[in-house]
């Protein structure tokens, strides 16, 4: 979780220095989500990830140097500098990649699910998407899918309150998402998504029932996005007395005081981690500054499209 604060936090500062291009979307107050669900999960199974995709990349093992070089639009990037924050994919641990469509992740989310229930590889997929995404269309078409084939899939809700700037409580007619779980005969669950170690359990044991029966479900986490929309949004649609109430449910002082109250770890401890965390971020933006920007003579190259 730290390591994923950091980093957007010293994404946030590049963006607004000019370093960074285009736009960005920030995971900061939401890394539980990410974290404790993915923690859950064997080294070779899959997840599909969404716009707000730095928090699952790194969550699921990337290196965070590769990730940074792709921000400043570098060739060492996770897509030689081309795709930048919203199409970081890292196939080989199992993270099928950002995606900048609302929703866009679910559908390919379900089709890995259907590849590995052909293959027999025993393997779970995780597909994170927002509030926002269980009004598209392929939100409904995946899940019934899903449902009718029995496929090894968690369709997790990262429900931070808004879609853009529009409040989910305007946007449906029942308090919870994972009730539209009933339309598909399977199984929806709400739990707290700043609470790191409920994410974690609830995640296992629905984990272990799908591996076991292979069987799709959906599961809701409440968490709060801090920061806007995106690096363009003005906020208008919130007080700030709000954005105050919900980072005071911050998910890593929540798992900070656990730790210590437990006796699990020692103020010194905790301090040497974020020292070793914040060194890691430094490492990557050094990383990332001093490599090469693609060569413009390169612009094609992994590009394809069909000509008739």
């Amino acid at each position: 979780m730290l390591q994923i604060r950091y980093f957007e936090e010293q994404v946030d500062q590049l963006y607004i220095r000019g370093e960074v291009h285009g736009t960005g979307h920030l995971y900061i107050g939401m890394e539980a989500v990410a974290v404790g669900a993915i923690s859950a999960l064997e080294k070779n199974d899959i997840i599909t990830s969404t716009h707000r995709g730095h928090g699952h990349c790194i969550a699921k093992g990337a290196d965070l140097k590769l990730m940074m070089a792709e921000l400043l639009g570098k060739a060492t990037g996770y897509s030689k500098g081309r795709g930048g924050s919203m199409h970081i994919a890292d196939v080989s641990s199992g993270n099928l990649g950002a995606n900048g469509i609302v929703g866009g992740g679910i559908p390919i989310a379900t089709g890995a699910a259907l590849a590995v229930k052909k293959m027999k590889t025993n393997q779970i997929v995780l597909c994170f998407f927002g509030d926002g995404a269980t009004n598209q269309g392929v939100f409904h078409e995946s899940i019934n899918m899903a449902s009718i084939w029995s496929l090894p899939i968690i369709y997790i809700i990262e429900n931070n309150r808004y879609g853009m700037g529009f409040p989910v409580e305007k946007a449906v007619n029942i308090d919870k998402l994972s009730k539209r779980s009933a339309a598909y005969g399977i199984e929806g669950f709400t739990i707290d998504g700043n609470d790191v170690i409920e994410v974690y359990k609830t995640s296992a044991k629905l984990i272990k029932k799908i591996r076991d029966d292979s069987i799709p479900v959906i599961l809701e986490c409440d968490t709060y996005r801090w920061k806007g929309h995106s690096k363009m949004d003005a906020e208008r649609y919130r007080t700030k007395e709000e954005v105050a109430s919900w980072k005071k449910k911050c998910p890593i002082k929540k798992y900070k005081d656990y730790l210590l109250g437990e006796g699990i770890l020692k103020p010194e401890e905790i301090e040497k981690i974020e020292k070793d965390v914040q060194a890691e971020i430094t490492s990557a933006t050094q990383f990332a500054k001093e490599s090469p920007f693609p060569d413009p003579e390169e612009a094609i190259r992994d590009v394809y499209a069909q000509i008739d």
